[in-house]
Order: structure tokens, then C-alpha cells, then sequence
């Protein structure tokens, strides 16, 4: 009986307690999750690469160097309407599935992208015009709210807890394919086009791909299934209904009032809090790097330092080349030797060399910049490969989506998305030019203080859902190491018994036995 006893305090894990992937719904998962990805960073690529021309065409009054903040200022509006996308579809996520909110997701941003291209200028119909374009971009901002952080979440709870960074890796692949595509797509016409028919009419071009592909995006969407995670958590939800013994009313009404919004919200900065600052620090470290290379840098050294515009564009369009082609190793490394030293590492370098590497952007000619710019490229592969996996795992099923959105909207408005704009002000004001490098340091400070409260998840199932893994036979084994694990502790306590030993059991209050409860209400979660 003591045994027995034993035994039960180690839990074995249970068959039910290990889920077997669906491999053909993981790369439909993957693929249609990435293809959003890529819908969002084309037009992002697009903006970043014509934004001096959309400066001339809906702020033709302005100074050139006007012309441009303004342009980041509009830019940079769709960032601050990003949170509220994020309150709206985060916790409706969490309520009514992922697989609906991303295909709502992915109507918007196609609709609000393909308009674009269909605006007229400030000559036609004067201060209209720019009006038009900000509440474009505040649409397509309010559709992005919720888009990363729902794609991240489905994405993670598809995956095999093994595989989670390689597979969440291809998700931040479909964002700099976009970007590729965006800006490889401007850069062929500026080269193609004079600088009259660009404003003329050429900037409308990449716009207008924007409709054909948000088609195909749809059209993914709408075949997929609900995450094997959600539904879980969907399951225990009416379990637990069954086992309260309350009428089916008061069932009704508090599940009503724990699933609502605010509800949801309350518990997310009540319980989870310091998941939600780590969060944010690692999203800002991220984004402000990501947003540095692929939004500012191209028109830092063609207005700041006196590049070619061709020259500017096809080096940075070098550096997004270089991290998809790295970015899945990254994802895989980060399986194999975990989340967090990626960030710590990665985030000191940005510290140490960010002076350096824009040191050599300044030097002029292509060699010294070309090396520069791959070293940024560097830096932001080892965020982008990483982070898909890392943000999901902080939080538990049934707030996962709600939570990540308010955390990763609010990093992205305030740091991320307002990175061109605020940079591009300072080098304006002060006449610094290595401004832009103090911000990378500021943001690998921050980056690396929050990888240092982070949790290793690398290889763990996420909070509050069952384990996930590949095949049946892994399954099994899991489930037999598990039982032999709990064997042999019970049998080495038993034998400490007979011999008159009194072995040690964990206290409550012992560091052990408050890890274990916790990873038991996560999974009740």
C-alpha cells in the first residue's frame, strides 16, 4: 500500500496524456499560417521600398526630408491601432477558435493592401488623399493585430513539442519571403522605371498583387481545422461543467463570464503579468531590430547617407535574402540547444557590435556596407527563428491567444512600428548619424534583462496542453520511460523504508514540489 502510495505521488504520464501530430494538418497549419505572414510583410516590403515615392505623391508640399516622416508617420498610425486588433481578436480566439479570427484576419489585410494601390494622389484630390491612405493603414493595422499572435498560436499548438522552433521557424520564413517579394518587386521596377513614371504610376503595381494573393491565403484559411490544443482545452471546459454539479444554467452563465473579454483580460494581468513584461521585452528586442532593417535602413542610406536608391534597396534585399536562407536552422538550433541562450547571446552581440556594424554602413561603397547590413541580418535571424516558438509557450491554452496579442501588439505600437519614424527624427534633429545604433543597444539591453527571467521551453509541451509528439511509437515510449521513471522512484523510497531510512519527500514549500503543482495547473489549464 505505502508503494502504491508512492507511486501515486509520481505521477506516470497516461496514453491519453500524449498526442500524436497529424502530419499532413501540421503542413497545412504551417503553410497557411506562413502565407498571412507573407500577405503582411509584402505590403510592408512595398511601404519600406516606395516610401520615398508615396512621399511625393500624397505630400508633394513637403521638403524631402518632410516627405518621408510623413510618410514613417503614416506608417507608423497602423501601429497604434495594432493593440486594438489585438483586444478584439486575441481574446476571441481564445473563444471561439484560432482557424476563424485568421481567416477574418486575412479578408482585411488583402482588402485594405489591394486599395491602396487604387488611391489617388494629393494633385487629384488633394488633402484626401493622405487621408485615404492612413485609413487604409489603420484597417490594415487593426487586421494585424491579431494576425502574428493567432498564426504563432496555431502554428505552436500543431507542432511536435521537438519540433516546435523548427516548425514556428517557417512561419517568420513566410515574413521575409513577403518582404523579399515586396521589395524585390520595387526594386526591379525602380530599376525598370523613370523616376516620373514611378510616381506617376508604377508605385500602384506591387499593391495590386496584393488582391491574388490574399485570395490564396483565404482560400488556405478556410480548409483548416481547430488546434488539436483548443479543442482540448474546449473538452476539459464541459467536463468540468459536468463535475461542478450546478444547474446547466449557472454552468451557463459562469463559463459565460470566464470566457468573456474581460474576463479573460483580468486574468491575463492578474495571474500572468510577469509572462506578459518577458513578452514584451523580447518582442521589442525583435521588432525594433526587424523594423531598423527592413523599414528604415533602406531609406537611412539612400536620404541619410547619399546612397543610390537601387544600391540601398538591393542591400538590404541581400540581408533578407541571407536570413531566409538561415532562418529554419536558426528555428531547428533552437530545439536542439534551447530558446533562451539564442536570445541572451544574440541580444549581448547587439549591444557590443551595433556601432561597429553601422560604422561600416557609412563607409560608402558596397563591400563594407554589404558586410554591415549581414551582420544586422545576423542579429534579427536569430529573433525571427526563435520567437515563434518562445512567445506561445508563456502562456496557457486557454489565454494563449488573448495574451500574446496584448503583449505583442502593445511591444510592436509603442517600439517596433514607430522604430522608422522615431529614428528618422532623431538623425534629423541631432545630425547624428549613428543615432539608429544607439536604439539597436538600447534594445538589446532590454532584450537580453528579459531573457533572463525567460523559462526554457525548448522540447516541453506548452502550458496547459497534453505533449505532442510525431509518431505512436514515440508516443509509446514516452508514456514507458514514464512509468519506468515512476517505478523506480516509488521502489527506492520502498527500499529506503525497509532498511529504517526515512527518505526526503518534498515539503510544500520546497522549490520542486511548487514546480510540480504548477505544471499541474497548467495542465489543467
Amino acid at each position: 500500500m505505502v508503494r502504491a502510495l508512492l507511486r501515486r505521488r509520481k505521477k506516470s504520464l497516461h496514453p491519453d496524456d500524449v498526442k500524436v501530430a497529424d502530419k499532413p494538418a501540421v503542413r497545412r497549419a504551417v503553410s497557411a499560417a506562413a502565407l498571412g505572414n507573407t500577405m503582411e510583410w509584402f505590403d510592408f516590403g512595398v511601404y519600406a521600398y516606395v516610401a520615398a515615392t508615396l512621399g511625393k505623391v500624397f505630400f508633394p508640399s513637403s521638403s524631402p526630408g518632410a516627405q518621408v516622416i510623413s510618410t514613417f508617420a503614416t506608417f507608423a498610425a497602423a501601429f497604434l491601432v495594432r493593440p486594438i486588433g489585438g483586444l478584439v481578436f486575441g481574446p476571441l480566439g481564445d473563444r471561439v477558435g484560432r482557424q476563424k479570427v485568421l481567416a477574418v484576419t486575412m479578408i482585411m489585410m488583402a482588402i485594405s493592401t489591394f486599395a491602396v494601390g487604387f488611391l489617388p494622389g494629393y494633385k487629384s484630390i488633394g488633402l484626401a488623399a493622405p487621408v485615404l491612405l492612413l485609413v487604409c493603414r489603420l484597417v490594415q493595422g487593426f487586421s494585424t493585430g491579431g494576425e502574428y499572435a493567432g498564426a504563432t498560436t496555431y502554428i505552436a499548438e500543431y507542432s511536435p513539442d521537438r519540433m516546435r522552433g523548427f516548425l514556428g521557424s517557417w512561419l517568420d520564413f513566410g515574413t521575409f519571403i513577403g518582404y523579399s517579394l515586396g521589395s524585390g518587386m520595387v526594386t526591379v521596377l525602380t530599376g525598370l522605371l523613370t523616376e516620373d513614371q514611378m510616381v506617376s504610376w508604377g508605385w500602384r503595381i506591387p499593391f495590386y498583387v496584393a488582391g491574388p494573393l490574399g485570395l490564396i491565403g483565404l482560400y488556405m484559411r478556410l480548409k483548416l481545422d481547430e488546434t488539436p490544443a483548443f479543442q482540448e482545452a474546449e473538452e476539459r471546459g464541459r467536463q468540468a461543467a459536468t463535475r461542478s454539479g450546478a444547474t446547466p444554467e449557472e454552468n451557463e452563465r459562469l463559463e459565460q463570464a470566464r470566457m468573456s473579454g474581460k474576463g479573460r483580460l483580468k486574468e491575463v494581468f492578474t495571474h500572468h503579468w510577469q509572462a506578459m513584461l518577458v513578452c514584451i521585452g523580447l518582442v521589442l528586442l525583435y521588432n525594433v531590430t526587424n523594423y531598423m532593417v527592413t523599414s528604415y535602413l533602406p531609406t537611412y542610406m539612400s536620404t541619410t547617407l547619399g546612397e543610390s536608391e537601387l544600391t540601398a534597396q538591393l542591400l538590404v534585399l541581400g540581408t533578407m535574402v541571407l536570413v531566409v536562407l538561415t532562418i529554419t536552422a536558426v528555428g531547428r538550433s533552437s530545439d536542439r540547444y534551447g530558446r533562451r541562450p539564442l536570445f541572451l547571446w544574440a541580444g549581448a552581440a547587439m549591444v557590443i557590435f551595433s556601432v561597429p556594424v553601422f560604422q561600416l554602413i557609412r563607409q560608402g561603397g558596397i563591400i563594407l556596407p554589404a558586410i554591415g547590413c549581414a551582420i544586422l541580418g545576423l542579429f534579427l535571424v536569430c529573433f525571427a527563428g526563435t520567437s515563434a516558438a518562445t512567445l506561445p509557450a508563456l502562456f496557457p491554452t486557454h489565454l494563449r491567444y488573448g495574451g500574446l496579442s496584448l503583449a505583442f501588439n502593445f511591444s510592436v505600437s509603442l517600439f517596433g512600428g514607430t522604430t522608422p519614424l522615431v529614428a528618422s527624427a532623431l538623425v534629423n534633429t541631432t545630425g547624428n548619424e549613428l543615432v539608429p545604433a544607439y536604439y539597436l543597444m538600447a534594445a538589446g539591453v532590454i532584450g537580453v534583462i528579459s531573457a533572463l527571467f525567460l523559462r526554457e521551453t525548448a522540447g516541453k509541451p506548452l502550458r496547459g496542453s497534453s505533449a505532442m509528439v510525431e509518431s505512436e511509437a514515440e508516443a509509446r515510449e514516452m508514456v514507458a520511460r514514464s512509468r519506468t521513471h515512476a517505478g523506480r522512484r516509488a521502489r527506492d523510497v520502498w527500499l529506503q523504508l525497509r532498511q529504517g531510512h526515512l527518505p526526503h519527500l518534498p515539503h510544500r514549500s520546497d522549490g520542486r514540489d511548487r514546480k510540480d503543482r504548477r505544471d499541474r495547473k497548467d495542465r489543467r489549464d
